[in-house]
C-alpha cells in the first residue's frame, strides 16, 4: 500500500519522519504506531497497511534518533517525553486532534506518558509487550547490546549479529524471518557498510540512573480511563505475568493475547496478535 511521507520539525530543531497511510480514510479514529527503543517505522510496514485497509488512517513516527529522523544534537534529550511532544506535534500538524496509540515497548510506555501529557488525544490503546512494571532481566538485556555493536561489513553479518542478539527472543525464525528483521533495523550507508538505524547515543540516556525512576504506575492508571489492549509474548522478558497481573488488577475490563512462543516483542504480523488487534480495533470508534 502506498504511503505519504512527512518531515515536521519539533519544537527544539531535529525533523522526525512520519509514513502516512490511507490519508483519505477519515470515517474512523485514526491509528498511531510508536516503535520500540532502538527500532523505526519499518517495524509497522506489513502491520499499518492490513490496518488501513480496515478504514483507518495510519500514522507511524520514528522518533528523532532513528530511521529517516534527525539525530539530536544533546542525547539528553533522548526521553520519552521529548518522544511524546514530537508525536503530538506531528498529530497537529497533520490535523489528527485524536486517535488510537499503538505502542510497541517503548512506544508503549509513551502512550501511557500520553495518557497524562495529552490525555484527551487517546480514544484507546494497543499496549505490545510493555507494562508499567518493567523486568529487569528485560532491562539488562537491552542495556547489553543498545549501542554498541556495527558497522558491519555486510547484510550478512547484520543478520548474523540481529540473530545473536534476538535469537531467544524468536526461536523459531527461519532465514526469512532474520534477513527481514535486520532490513527493518539496519540501513546501507554510502559506502557500503550496514549499521543500526539508529543514533548509538540513544545508549546514553538508557544507562542505569542514579536513582530508580519513578512508577510508571499511575500512568497506566490515566490510560485505564480508556480502552486499551495488551498483547505479551508468552516469554517476555520485559512483560512479566506478575507485570500483567498489576495491569489486570487496575483494569479489570483490560483485553489481553499472548503470543505463544515469542519473546519481546511480538511482530504483530503472528495470527494471534494480529487477530486480537483486529477485533479490539472493531469495537472502537
Amino acid at each position: 500500500m502506498d504511503f505519504a511521507e512527512h518531515r515536521i520539525a519539533t519544537m527544539d530543531g531535529p525533523a522526525v519522519y512520519a509514513r502516512d497511510y490511507a490519508a483519505d480514510a477519515t470515517h474512523r479514529l485514526p491509528v498511531v504506531c510508536l516503535h520500540g527503543l532502538t527500532r523505526n517505522t519499518a517495524d509497522f510496514e506489513t502491520v499499518a497497511p492490513r490496518i488501513a485497509t480496515l478504514g483507518r488512517r495510519v500514522i507511524a513516527i520514528d522518533a528523532r534518533g532513528r530511521g529517516k529522523s534527525d539525530n539530536d544534537p544533546d542525547p539528553a534529550r533522548y526521553r520519552p517525553d521529548t518522544y511524546v511532544g514530537d508525536t503530538l506535534r506531528v498529530l497537529d500538524t497533520l490535523n489528527v486532534p485524536r486517535a488510537v496509540f499503538l505502542g510497541t515497548s517503548m512506544g508503549g510506555i509513551m502512550t501511557m506518558l500520553a495518557a497524562v501529557m495529552a490525555p484527551t488525544r487517546i480514544a484507546a490503546a494497543i499496549l505490545n509487550d510493555i507494562g508499567p512494571e518493567i523486568d529487569p532481566k528485560g532491562v539488562a538485556r537491552i542495556a547489553s547490546y543498545v549501542g554498541k555493536s556495527g558497522p558491519f561489513g555486510s547484510w550478512a553479518e547484520a543478520v548474523a549479529a540481529v540473530k545473536a542478539s534476538q535469537g531467544a527472543m524468536f526461536p523459531d525464525g527461519d532465514d526469512a524471518f532474520w534477513r527481514t528483521f535486520a532490513q527493518r533495523v539496519a540501513r546501507e550507508r554510502d559506502d557500503g557498510h550496514v549499521e543500526f538505524a539508529y543514533d548509538p547515543a540513544i545508549a546514553v540516556a538508557f544507562a542505569a540512573p542514579a536513582t530508580p525512576p519513578p512508577s510508571m504506575v499511575p500512568l497506566f492508571e490515566a490510560l485505564a480511563r480508556v480502552p486499551v489492549l495488551v498483547i505479551r509474548g508468552a516469554t517476555s522478558d520485559i512483560l512479566s505475568s506478575e507485570g500483567l497481573a498489576t495491569m489486570k488488577r487496575i483494569k479489570p475490563d483490560l483485553d489481553y493475547t499472548e503470543v505463544p512462543g515469542i519473546g519481546h516483542a511480538p511482530t504483530l504480523e503472528e495470527h494471534e496478535a494480529w487477530d486480537a488487534l483486529a477485533k479490539f480495533l472493531s469495537k472502537v470508534e
